[in-house]
């Protein structure tokens, strides 16, 4: 069990760290650099140039990592599995032609709004669909038309508005990485922070799963997840490619993941939450995803409501800039942030656990 896991957060680090670099390379002679408003904190304007699309590495040492950890171990993928790395592939292709537009026409803006929205529209609804499909032994498929939080709870939405609230958590959290991804590693480390937690979640119900029968330890609250392990193996994958690319991408960045990193790490993030049958514990767990495009919502609310805006900048982050926080204070304390909304996910998910002793 513990072998795909241990081959696939292994393959994962490996990968992203002798390949980021020769895509640094490629990035810098084709001339890909980053494109900085001039609206945004002076201090960044020392970034224009930097390599961008680095999402693109660690896109594909995930996808390698799960693959090879299969060969290796002799197990065969699951549909869980195929459609998490599905969304996040689909998803990074989007912001891939969104970061390829802004370098090419040499603007700040890519991908026209409407065009960008029916690119995450047409993934998502496509992820929401296949997640009904393809039911096991046990009848479970690896998505549910129930809402959950720790498990599934309440009662059958129906598959139309699962498809809503699916596309609703994608969009979401897509747009919570993509914002929070301002600052040199901030969202990477945030999300290794949260993949790490999903890689324990996974491991746990497959340990606690419905379908071990006798040997579990709490009968009264086991889990209904189709794959629960697999879950677990793609988590470790993207842990480590992510921990692999944050070498490069910390203070001072080499790469960053542009929009085709964060937008695959949002939708990756909905697909753990969806398949695991934790979508509301997610938005705990990324606490820090949620508070900073809260901060956007809040900002650009006040301001046409009042007139007044109540951070001196949004996202949140660059409002601390300009307080005169350094770049790697700010990253570092919300990586502290993350840390806790990642320590309350995980002991929500155990008490639940424990309370149905």
């Amino acid at each position: 069990m513990m072998k795909q896991i241990l081959f696939a957060g292994v393959i994962g680090l490996f990968l992203t760290l002798i390949g980021t670099p020769l895509l640094i390379k490629l990035l810098a002679r084709k001339g890909y650099g980053q494109y900085i408003r001039d609206d945004g904190p002076r201090e960044h304007a020392s970034k224009r140039g930097t390599p961008t699309m680095g999402g693109i590495a660690f896109i594909l040492a995930t996808v390698a990592a799960y693959f090879l950890s299969k060969v290796i171990t002799g197990k065969p993928p699951t549909f869980s599995g195929l459609l998490v790395l599905g969304l996040m592939c689909g998803m990074g292709l989007v912001g891939f032609l969104d970061d390829y537009i802004k370098i090419v026409k040499r603007r700040s803006l890519g991908l026209r709004a409407k065009a960008k929205m029916a690119g995450q529209l047409i993934v998502g609804i496509a992820f929401a669909v296949l997640s009904l499909q393809f039911a096991d032994s046990r009848g479970n498929t690896p998505a549910s038309t129930k809402l959950s939080f720790i498990t599934d709870f309440g009662w059958t939405i129906g598959p139309v508005l699962f498809v809503v609230w699916a596309l609703f958590m994608i969009l979401a959290m897509s747009n919570g990485v993509n914002l929070t991804d301002g600052l040199d590693g901030l969202a990477t480390g945030a999300s290794v922070l949260v993949f790490g937690a999903y890689t324990f979640i996974g491991v746990w119900q497959y340990q606690e799963s419905c379908a071990n029968g006798e040997t579990l330890t709490n009968p009264n609250a086991c889990y209904e997840v189709r794959d629960p392990l697999d879950l677990a193996v793609v988590s470790a994958a993207l842990m480590g490619a992510c921990l692999g690319f944050l070498w490069w991408n910390t203070s001072p960045a080499k790469i960053f993941m542009g929009d085709t990193g964060s937008l695959a790490l949002g939708g990756v993030l909905t697909g753990l939450a969806i398949c695991s049958r934790t979508e509301l514990l997610v938005a705990i767990m990324g606490g820090l995803f949620v508070l900073i495009t809260m901060s956007v919502v809040i900002q650009v609310g006040s301001f046409r409501l009042t007139g007044k805006r109540v951070f001196r900048m949004a996202p949140l982050q660059h409002h601390f800039e300009l307080k005169g926080w350094s770049e790697v204070l700010v990253v570092v304390r919300f990586w502290i942030i993350q840390g806790i909304c990642v320590i309350v996910g995980l002991g929500l998910f155990y008490a639940g656990w424990a309370a149905d002793k």
